[in-house]
């Protein structure tokens, strides 16, 4: 009897899009290797759909708030049935820039000093921390928001301008700015998968360096690293997998400077589109499309 996988892709984050693509990327791979696949989205149907459809497994396959920080995981908890990526608790950790880099600052991993920024304080007090604290430039970017969404490079001039955009938000996080090299790390299940190198055009990797061809971000692999560097950064990126409590497969975010590796983050739920990374890292080390995916349903079933 064939398989049956339930994609969850789509939700209401401004990852949507993003979702929306990993989910028929997904699904057009697993119908081409005979599994029955039905996609839907986290709506007021998907009890319904999943009751009647009777999957093995449901693949999640949605980014951003609702889709990655625990929300719909505690409710794929109450249904019982196996679904992919990390549980309830380690999404949340995760999702919230914050309460992971505190994790990440405990177990002496070195990622950029920050503090929070609640709209608050006046805009001479502001900048007097920041100086104080971080100095200029410096990152500004939601707490809990994925994909680079909101996330901006701010001089002393263009701060105010850029926190107006963010002003929506209950928190933002006002970090400092780690120049150098942009790599990322991905690990599955409990091992170490890979890295890669990018090169954006743009400022950074933000969310058009991503996901748009146009921006013509340049993905080098094997990374440029000696063997003791490259076996420190998989190192670290396993180490920060296991202390938040993940499953499944996550990416991993650093930057190199000066010798050194700054976590930024670390992501639950990493896109399955053409231009996502890990599966360009799975190809690089053997793993074709259909067994990355493979492996991140097995690592479901296990995890039940």
């Amino acid at each position: 009897m064939k398989k049956k996988i339930l994609i969850i892709s789509g939700g209401i984050s401004k990852e949507r899009i993003i979702s929306i693509d990993t989910g028929k990327q997904v699904a057009k791979e697993l119908r081409r290797n005979g599994y029955l696949v039905k996609i839907c989205e986290p709506d007021k149907n998907f009890l319904s759909i999943t009751k009647n459809f009777k999957p093995q497994i449901i693949f999640n396959a949605l980014h951003g708030q609702f889709g990655e920080d625990g929300y719909i995981q505690s409710i794929l908890e109450t249904i019982g049935i196996p679904y992919t990526h990390s549980g309830v608790i380690s999404s949340a950790t995760a999702m919230d820039k914050e309460i992971s880099k505190r994790i990440f600052k405990k177990n002496k991993i070195l990622t950029p000093k920050y503090f929070l920024y609640t709209f608050n304080k006046t805009n001479k007090k502001l900048i007097s921390e920041i100086n104080k604290r971080l100095g200029f430039p410096v990152v500004i970017k939601p707490i809990n928001e994925g994909s680079s969404v909101n996330v901006f490079i701010c001089t002393r001039k263009s701060l105010f301008s850029k926190l107006r955009l963010l002003k929506d938000y209950k928190k933002v996080l006002i970090e400092q700015f780690i120049p150098g090299r942009e790599i990322q790390a991905a690990i599955i299940g409990k091992k170490k998968l890979g890295a890669i190198e990018l090169k954006p055009k743009r400022k950074f990797y933000d969310y058009q360096a991503k996901y748009n061809s146009k921006a013509k971000t340049e993905h080098i692999i094997p990374v440029d690293l000696s063997k003791k560097d490259y076996r420190k950064l998989m190192n670290i990126t396993l180490k920060a997998h296991k202390l938040i409590g993940c499953r499944g497969v996550t990416r991993s975010d650093f930057k190199f400077y000066k010798g050194k590796f700054f976590l930024l983050e670390i992501n639950t739920q990493p896109g399955m589109t053409k231009l996502s990374l890990v599966p360009e890292i799975s190809s690089y080390v053997g793993i074709n499309f259909i067994n990355l995916i493979k492996l991140i349903l097995e690592d479901a079933s296990i995890n039940k």
